[in-house]
C-alpha cells in the first residue's frame, strides 16, 4: 500500500482529532430551577443553538454520571442533565409532599423542559431514566427527535402500568 494511503487512513484522522480535542470546550454550568414547587438541580453545557440532548440518569445516581460524556460532547451539542427529586442536588421532599413514581417524574421532567426552554431534543435514558423518558415521549412525541437507551427497561413489563 502506498505511503499516501497509510497517511490518509491512519495519520490524517489522528491529526484532525488532536486538533479537535484542543478546541476550547465550553464550561459546564451547574444550575437550579423551581419546577412544580421543587428545586431541580441540573448540569448544562454547550451552545443553546446546537442540537439539544436531555440526559436522564439512573439509580442510584444523579446528573453527575453524565459529566464526562457532557464534557466530551459539549462542543457539538447543547446538553442538559437534571437530577430527579430525591437525587443529587435536587430537593428531596417527603413522600407526603411528592409522589415518587415514574409517572410523576415524567410529568415533572416535561415541566422542567418547559422551564429551561427545551422544545426539541434527543433523549438519552439510562436505567431508571428509561421508564421516565418513555412516559415523556408518550406525552410529547413531537418534542423527541432521537431516543438512546443504555441499560434501561423499554418493554411493557419493565415499564409497569402506562397511562391510557
Amino acid at each position: 500500500m502506498p505511503l499516501f494511503k497509510y497517511f490518509t487512513l491512519l495519520v490524517l484522522p489522528l491529526m484532525l482529532s488532536i486538533g479537535h480535542a484542543q478546541a476550547e470546550m465550553p464550561k459546564m454550568s451547574y444550575r437550579q430551577v423551581k419546577v412544580d414547587g421543587v428545586s431541580i438541580a441540573y448540569r448544562e453545557i454547550g451552545n443553546v443553538n446546537a442540537p439539544s440532548v436531555l440526559l436522564l440518569h439512573g439509580v442510584p445516581s444523579s446528573s453527575r454520571m453524565y459529566e464526562g460524556l457532557m464534557r466530551q460532547l459539549g462542543d457539538r451539542f447543547h446538553l442538559i442533565a437534571p437530577d430527579y427529586p430525591g437525587f443529587g442536588n435536587s430537593d428531596a421532599p417527603t413522600p407526603d409532599q411528592f409522589t415518587y413514581t415514574f409517572e410523576h417524574y415524567a410529568t415533572l421532567i416535561a415541566h422542567f423542559t418547559d422551564v429551561v426552554g427545551l422544545k426539541q431534543y434527543s433523549l438519552f435514558m439510562q436505567d431508571y431514566g428509561a421508564p421516565v423518558g418513555m412516559r415523556l415521549v408518550m406525552a410529547r412525541p413531537k418534542a423527541v427527535s432521537v431516543m438512546v437507551f443504555q441499560n434501561g427497561n423499554v418493554y411493557v413489563e419493565g415499564l409497569g402500568r402506562l397511562p391510557g
